[in-house]
């Protein structure tokens, strides 16, 4: 299986362009320390950033509505069976902590619609450096860099965050060769291409356009196991004319476990279905990854990540 593995990753690498060189050996080292992640040890680390998430929601700081539940089958109808909006309260607390300020700042950077070229200012750079910072202040930001720093992917902390940087921040073009996408914007932030929306799998930016009267939530076709926070829902909702059919998100989630459950996932098992461990409750983490262009050592963009409902 050892020797399977190695050539396989030999082989991958030289297609890939990777000569016997001091390149190679580095790319090598990464992607054999990467492939030393067991299933089990995923699960067992989500458990404990589960556990570690101290800056969740808590059922007095947020509260919902979810309202109608349809099946599957009626998900594409854009028939709404909410007349209520699905925040009812969410505490001004809650969004003042640093984590959830530094996301909230981050929100209204971006352009949504596809093919139309990204700005990025000094002062956006400054945020984007402020919310992974403050990320890696808390419980479940410093856990994560732990445990990929024990397998040998990341030696130091600020090796870490530069390729968190890259990884979600870093620009390419899905549409019309214009570098108009992140992983960051299609996931935390949405997009719209094709007339439909587009990624969109955050918690704050749903409220926040709801507040807005931007989001008109329509009904949910999952909701998870959960009786605590983060819950899980997959819901169908219009956003500033554009339909969503299936919009799957953790709700009640703080910033830095989303960007922490989503970055282990996409890290270890990127472009698969990773199955985490919540609460004693299994879920799946679907990942992709942007393959028209890469960063660094030929690493890939994140295009997407979800949690991935029925």
């Amino acid at each position: 299986m050892k020797i399977t593995l190695i050539l396989f990753l030999t082989i991958t690498l030289i297609s890939q362009g990777y000569s016997d060189s001091l390149d190679f050996c580095k790319v090598y080292k990464h992607y054999t320390a990467l492939a030393s992640v067991s299933d089990a040890e995923i699960k067992s680390l989500s458990e404990t950033l589960y556990k570690l998430d101290h800056n969740r929601a808590t059922a007095s700081e947020l509260v919902i509505d979810p309202q109608t539940l349809i099946s599957s089958s009626e998900t594409g109808s854009r028939d709404d069976q909410s007349s209520r909006p699905l925040f009812k309260q969410v505490s001004s607390t809650l969004l003042s902590k640093p984590t959830y300020k530094a996301l909230l700042n981050l929100l209204d950077n971006y352009r949504r619609v596809t093919g139309e070229a990204e700005d990025v200012p000094s002062k956006e750079v400054e945020e984007q450096d402020t919310f992974l910072q403050q990320t890696m202040n808390t419980d479940v930001g410093s856990e994560l860099y732990n445990f990929l720093h024990s397998k040998g992917i990341y030696s130091s902390q600020s090796e870490f965050i530069q390729d968190l940087k890259m990884m979600w921040f870093g620009l390419y073009s899905r549409s019309s060769g214009k570098l108009d996408s992140s992983g960051f914007e299609h996931i935390f932030a949405g997009e719209i291409k094709g007339g439909k929306v587009s990624g969109f799998h955050n918690w704050l930016q749903l409220y926040l356009n709801e507040k807005k009267g931007l989001l008109n939530y329509y009904s949910h076709s999952f909701n998870g196991p959960w009786t605590t926070y983060p819950d899980v829902l997959g819901m169908q909702f219009e956003w500033d004319g554009y339909f969503k059919e299936v919009g799957s998100a953790f709700i009640g989630s703080s910033p830095e476990f989303d960007l922490a459950i989503y970055s282990l996932c996409y890290i270890t098992r990127p472009g698969k279905k990773c199955h985490v461990s919540l609460g004693g409750q299994t879920l799946g983490i679907q990942t992709y990854t942007w393959d028209k262009s890469s960063y660094g050592d030929g690493k890939k963009y994140i295009a997407s990540a979800y949690p991935a409902t029925p």
